[in-house]
């Protein structure tokens, strides 16, 4: 539905967003100020206890420090009550009084249209779930008792059965005043063609598409019955699985199994897991994993893709242990490289050989399929698998050929960012490839939450007197600067950023808005600053003497070497405030313990801090230690022993 340009604008305009986030989170009193419309609260959006999540309530948008989450009234709606734009600006203008524009009439012709299919496709769906408890569905109803489906299971995920019958549920339907071509408009029946040998016995008249089967409904994300999945109980049946033909609400390319119900149990947390097929979706919903879906009898398509990124953000595809489940696995590597971004991307979790998803959970249960999906192998993995697997690489020829295909596959990742993250996992398994060892790979540091100030410990100890904090105002105030002076390079530096702890108030504020508008072109970027912040703390950085005479300051041409400047100026004061942080906790450690370890701590710290501070500068030379003790340049003596060589020394003649 397309909207006129002036709603978008008059619904923002006149909607809380303080009122909005307000009913999902729980205001800090102590940073928020109401009368400005500045509010800061723990994020909504991941798990934290600060309050890093901050609201603009008189510009309408918020930003968190901490997972970056970023957006207006409409995107918090969408993301916390997991719906899509239009269902968003539905329940923001119920909320404003603000009457949703009219549809075209042509619109709202074809809106009836598919109304008129959807209750035709529900009225359809009612038979087939009365027809499963008749005697003709007896076999059906042992079928999905033997595959462990109670009764109560049935009824939520409303299974049926078709009868084999040639006019079923067309007969029922028209017997009901549904017009004929709604049924099969609706793709529940089928005109045969004349070489069917009951065209001439009745006349032509339509016949059910479904006969035989166990039916699946297909809802689409608002809830609505679009299409069947019917599951044939004759073992010689052409078909082992049979979907609805695409129609006005159907494309089986661009709908999912079970989406509506994934969706609101995936904005609740769970994962969004992918199999291939109703079975497995139903035996995972019913072992306690809510967020499952299912492509619709064709391989995912990109359409379905983006469909599963906007119910989550990496869905875990689970498929089949067999040829075929890996051939589809593999395909998919190719259909989604080229749309990964950061933060939207997939995992693969491959079942056991032979087995699917409902076969581990009927011999395990749920816990052998959450083990499963806690060992879910990132696309990179799968990738690396696809190259590699059953092949020898035994010549340079053949290395050679590993490495052109990784670098065709990795060109086709779009960001650039991402591109080169993916370029370091693969290099890194090449190394271990042909190293015939594992890389050596600490565990990385978690994200920290946004820096709300030094700890009491380290405010105590003498790495926080009152020259080093100076020491600290004075690096900040550099790094500020230069990122002002070249804004092009803020995006470089956003996560060190994130992580600087300012000591200054007007450090804190500019360093906060330079975040805010990161996404800012740079010539931009240094008035939307100022006009945030003030002119005031602006001017008292940049006006400070130390600061005028900064080359990358002065010289806003020379990017690369701000870049340095501020590169060199993070890693010092990350380096002293890291030796800061051990020292603190040792001094607590040496009150239980006391022993070789904290003493390796304290000096891998200080050597940290060394290198930081002195490393740009560090002494290359490198010395001899002479007979008397002292230490001698090398350089130095080889020159000096050279020249004594040169020197011929007349022996003295004696005297008689």
């Amino acid at each position: 539905m397309s909207l006129p340009p002036g709603f978008l604008d008059e619904l923002r305009t006149r909607t809380s967003l303080a009122q909005v986030v307000g009913r999902k989170v729980m205001w800090d009193a102590r940073k928020s100020n109401q009368g400005k419309g500045d509010m800061w609260a723990p994020c909504p959006f991941h798990q934290e206890k600060t309050a890093s999540f901050h609201v603009d309530d008189r510009k309408g948008y918020y930003y968190c420090f901490g997972c970056h989450a970023k957006g207006d009234a409409i995107s918090f709606v969408r993301e916390t009550e997991n719906v899509s734009f239009i269902e968003a600006v539905e329940i923001l203008s119920r909320e404003t009084g603000i009457q949703m524009p009219a549809r075209d009439p042509g619109a709202q012709e074809k809106a009836d249209r598919r109304s008129e299919l959807a209750n035709t496709m529900e009225q359809a769906v009612q038979f087939y779930r009365l027809q499963l408890k008749t005697a003709a569905a007896a076999d059906a109803r042992d079928y999905l008792a033997r595959r462990g489906l109670s009764e109560a299971a049935q009824d939520r995920w409303e299974i049926g059965f078709a009868p084999d019958q040639r006019q079923g549920v067309f007969g029922h339907l028209t017997g009901k005043s549904v017009e004929a071509q709604l049924v099969i408009d609706a793709g529940l029946a089928a005109k045969p063609d004349s070489s069917d040998t009951h065209f001439q016995r009745d006349g032509g008249a339509p016949y059910d598409r479904f006969r035989g089967r166990i039916i699946f409904p297909i809802r689409d994300a608002r809830g609505r019955a679009i299409a069947l999945g019917g599951r044939a109980m004759d073992p010689n049946a052409r078909a082992k699985y049979l979907n609805s033909p695409e129609t006005e609400l159907f494309d089986k390319g661009r709908n999912l199994f079970n989406m509506r119900a994934a969706r609101e149990a995936a904005g609740k947390g769970a994962p969004l897991i992918v199999a291939e097929g109703y079975m497995d979706v139903i035996a995972l919903g019913e072992a306690g994993f809510g967020a499952a879906v299912a492509p619709l009898g064709t391989a995912i398509t990109e359409d379905q893709l983006q469909l599963m990124w906007r119910i989550a953000p990496e869905p875990i595809i689970a498929l089949d242990g067999d040829t075929a489940g890996l051939r589809a696995a593999m395909r998919l590597i190719d259909l989604a490289l080229p749309l990964l971004e950061a933060g939207k991307s997939l995992r693969f979790c491959i079942m056991p050989s032979g087995q699917d998803p409902d076969d581990v959970i009927r011999t395990g249960g749920a816990g052998a399929m959450q083990q499963l999906l806690d060992t879910a192998q990132p696309l990179v993995q799968l990738l690396w698998r696809r190259e590699t697997e059953g092949k020898v690489y035994d010549s340079p020829e053949r290395k050679a050929a590993l490495d052109k295909s990784l670098r065709e596959a990795i060109r086709k990742i779009a960001d650039p960012g991402l591109r080169n993250h993916y370029a370091e996992d693969i290099k890194r398994l090449r190394w271990e490839l042909f190293s015939n060892r594992p890389a050596q790979r600490g565990p990385r540091k978690p994200w920290r939450d946004a820096p709300q100030g030094a700890t009491p410990g380290a405010r105590q100890s003498v790495l926080a007197a009152t020259s080093g904090e100076m020491e600290d105002q004075l690096r900040e105030a550099v790094i500020l600067a230069v990122l002002l002076t070249h804004p092009g390079l803020v995006e470089s530096f956003e996560h060190e950023l994130e992580e600087l702890d300012c000591s200054a108030p007007d450090h804190r504020a500019i360093r906060q808005s330079l975040l805010r508008h990161v996404e800012v072109p740079p010539p931009e970027m240094r008035g939307r600053v100022e006009a945030e912040t003030g002119a005031a703390p602006l001017e008292k950085l940049l006006g400070q003497s130390h600061i005028r005479v900064i080359p990358a300051v002065r010289n806003t041409t020379d990017t690369e070497g701000a870049m340095l400047c501020v590169a060199e100026e993070l890693a010092k004061l990350e380096a002293k405030r890291g030796a800061a942080r051990e020292v603190s906790e040792a001094m607590q450690d040496i009150a239980d313990l006391a022993d070789e370890g904290l003493t390796w701590r304290l000096g891998q710290a200080a050597e940290a801090r060394n290198r930081a501070e002195h490393g740009a500068t560090e002494d290359k030379t490198e010395y001899e230690t002479a007979p008397s003790g002292a230490k001698l340049n090398r350089d130095e003596r080889s020159a000096f022993v050279a020249l004594l060589k040169e020197i011929e020394f007349a022996k003295p003649r004696r005297r008689h």
